[in-house]
């Protein structure tokens, strides 16, 4: 009998050979950090003081950059480049794709007698012209108006990206259409941290606590799958969608529990440390790694930054994750759902608030109900998530995403609040209107003298809540971990500076009635937390009692994306996003076109891989060995007359029933299909048509292929099954 493919590749997941680390490991830590980043440090060593400072103004005060030292930090950064190696240098800039695009062009300038020398000018640095034709638009341009312009953003700082041919110098940009409209995702994002900045500013004003600045910070827990690249080739499915759409359930799951935490096998512990040795060089301040719950699943995550450098750090961090994959032999998997029946990946978006001086606006300290600035925050981010839960819930919508929400961890589609018992506590107080009190700060006691006792918080964490505040954050928990966080930052930065508007201008109204500062916030403060407590829930999102008390609260449950999408351009979002400056109205209608269209383009793809795979892999092995135990069954006949053939010919029935019952789902999936080309170009009824026609189809086609991977003789089946992909290192 010849060796199959799949049976091939299962041999040759051992012979992988490991591959040189990318960077010296004998060089300490701090030394790595930043090596490849035009970054502060290198910045005040390449420039003329005046030049350094203005940029600093520019980066850390929201100054606007002037034009006139362009020049010059072009040809530092140039120089710097040069020595390291570099020959190009790019845009690096995030269209909404959802990815990162670059266009390189050399450093290269021939000179009139002859040869060439290196040149990069201001000019080259602050704008780039990439052709924006290919990239999705939502209308805002038309298909022949091919121009657009990439533009520096100096907050976020170049750095190199170096492969074992050469070097580029990628310098992140902002992306717009040749009439200055916003064609990425990274423009709303900065522009959205302008809006909070102005609104906070002025509410601590107010409150009697100034400061120069405000600003989002966010750290993003980054989940992925690792399977081995040879298994990973003969899946069609996930080479063009990046989840399995077929599979029967294997042996051994996650039941056991036995891989989060676990000691994680060489080869993958390898893969992590040339995944970090290459972060650190980038700047990216990776801290965590572990392995999650579901086989073959694993986390790492950076400390907190800035939210925009944070989203750079977060889209470079999926690309390291995959380019070095590759050199491991194994396949990284970023879908949010590649396997059915264990944990999906999210990408928990840690998000909070600092000052100019570097404060945590949210850390409540010891005495949080003493502590007016963090009481007020509090207060404007249950208001925001309250008020805008329908435009948040969007921003996390997917085609991958829907698979995961609402089960194993994720939580569901219901947006929630949970505070924890201590401040769960002061905000009921400040309703009440009544005396808040310190919580006790206890010490868990282990019963073993040998072991410390350790401080306990003053709450636990709820696994199941979309929105958890976390000892000095709020962990948007509902994140698709192939999504970029620019979307939901966005979103919640502008939200969040709606509602220090709102209370601003109350606050302003009652100071200016005679009220104290105190007396004012503490109406404001009752009564805004008192309207908007319903958001507020520290149970178990999962239940049904919940669903209904949600529905009885007046709280969305958008359980799909085509559904949470519909709010997204609604008349009151597009306000909200023009009032303070983030989204014109053509750039909120493009970006939820864009969405729609992205959704049903994906479950399109999903289904014609269905029926390509069903149809040339899963059909012919299944038949294959109908026919072999048909013969089987006449063979024996043949030689006996006598021989009681009773159970093979059940088995016969059953194989061929189920091959009958997968050719019925083949065929009306493919009719499904074929009703996509009646629909026309508006991708609104095209994603509710993939939702409710074209997903049950697929789910039907899996159905009764996973029934027949398990009668099919195993060197039959074609394709790597579940307990190869997950278990196998």
């Amino acid at each position: 009998m010849s060796t199959t493919p799949r049976q091939l590749a299962l041999k040759s997941i051992s012979s992988h050979a490991q591959p040189t680390p990318s960077a010296d490991l004998s060089v300490p830590l701090p030394e790595i950090f930043g090596r490849k980043v035009f970054n502060d440090v290198v910045q005040r060593r390449r420039m003329a003081p005046d030049v350094y400072q203005a940029l600093r103004n520019t980066i850390e005060r929201g100054e606007r950059l002037d034009p006139k030292i362009a020049d010059a930090v072009a040809d530092a950064m140039k120089d710097w480049a040069v020595e390291r190696g570099a020959t190009h240098f790019t845009h690096w800039f995030q269209p909404m794709t959802g990815l990162t695009a670059e266009k390189h062009d050399s450093f290269l300038s021939p000179v009139v007698e002859g040869g060439a020398i290196h040149a990069f000018t201001g000019k080259e640095l602050i704008k780039g012209e990439p052709d924006a034709s290919s990239f999705p638009s939502g209308g805002i341009r038309a298909t022949f108006e091919a121009r657009g312009y990439t533009a520096w953003d100096p907050t976020s700082p170049a750095f190199l990206r170096t492969t074992r041919y050469g070097t580029t110098l990628c310098i992140p940009t902002a992306f717009c259409s040749w009439t200055g409209e916003a064609l990425d995702t990274k423009t709303p994002l900065l522009r959205s941290c302008e809006a909070l900045d102005k609104q906070a500013r002025r509410l601590l004003g107010i409150i009697g606590h100034p400061t120069s600045r405000v600003y989002a910070t966010m750290g993003p827990e980054q989940e992925y799958f690792l399977i081995d690249r040879e298994l990973y080739k003969l899946r069609p499915d996930l080479r063009v969608g990046g989840r399995t759409l077929f599979g029967a359930r294997p042996p051994k799951g996650q039941e056991l529990e036995d891989h989060y935490f676990a000691s994680t096998p060489e080869r993958v512990m390898n893969f992590m440390m040339d995944v970090e040795n290459e972060l650190w060089q980038l700047g990216v301040p990776v801290k965590t790694r572990h392995n999650e719950v579901a086989p073959h699943q694993f986390e790492l995550a950076p400390l907190y930054e800035n939210v925009s450098l944070a989203v750079d750090h977060n889209m470079l961090t999926m690309e390291v994750l995959e380019s070095i994959a590759g050199r491991h032999g194994f396949k990284c998997l970023l879908h949010e759902k590649p396997f059915a029946g264990v944990n999906g990946s999210g990408k928990h978006n840690n998000w909070s608030m600092a000052d100019a001086e570097g404060g945590n606006l949210l850390d409540p300290g010891k005495t949080p109900h003493e502590n007016m600035r963090f009481v007020i925050c509090l207060t404007a981010i249950i208001r925001a998530i309250d008020v805008h839960q329908g435009l948040i819930r969007a921003t996390y919508s997917s085609a991958g995403n829907d698979h995961r929400l609402g089960a194993n961890e994720a939580p569901p589609a219901i947006l929630s609040i949970f505070l924890g018992s201590e401040l769960e506590s002061l905000v009921e107080s400040l309703i009440a209107g009544t005396d808040a009190k310190a919580a006790s700060r206890d010490h868990v006691q282990l019963g073993v003298t040998t072991l410390p006792p350790l401080p306990k918080d003053t709450s636990d964490r709820n696994r199941t809540s979309p929105f958890a505040f976390t000892g000095n954050k709020f962990e948007l928990r509902a994140c698709g971990s192939s999504q970029t966080l620019a979307y939901p930052n966005t979103v919640i930065n502008t939200a969040v500076a709606e509602s220090f508007d709102h209370l601003a201008t109350e606050l302003e109204k009652r100071i200016a009635s005679g009220a104290s500062v105190e007396t004012a916030v503490q109406a404001v403060v009752q009564e805004t937390l008192t309207a908007h407590q319903r958001i507020l829930f520290s149970g178990d999102n999962y239940t049904e009692e919940w669903r209904r008390e949600a529905k009885e609260r007046g709280l969305l449950n958008l359980t799909d994306t085509p559904t949470a999408l519909e709010r997204f351009a609604s008349e009151e979002n597009v306000k909200l996003f023009e009032t303070y400056g983030v989204l014109s109205r053509r750039e909120v209608t493009s970006r939820a076109h864009i969405l729609f269209e992205a959704y049903a383009h994906r479950i399109n793809v999903e289904a014609q891989c269905t029926l390509h795979m069903a149809t040339t892999s899963v059909l012919p092995a299944a038949m294959e060995h109908q026919r072999r135990v048909a013969d089987s069954i006449q063979s024996a006949r043949a030689a006996s007359a006598h021989i009681d053939l009773s159970a093979q010919e059940t088995h016969l029935g059953q194989v061929a029933s189920s091959v009958g019952r997968l050719i019925e789902a083949i065929d009306a999936l493919g009719e499904v299909q074929r009703g996509v080309r009646d629909l026309g170009d508006d991708p609104i009824p095209r994603a509710e048509y993939a939702r409710d026609r074209v997903m049950p189809a697929m789910a039907e086609v899996r159905s009764r292929s996973d029934a027949l991977e398990a009668l099919v003789d195993d060197n039959l089946w074609p394709l790597p099954k579940y307990h190869e992909l997950l278990f196998l290192h």
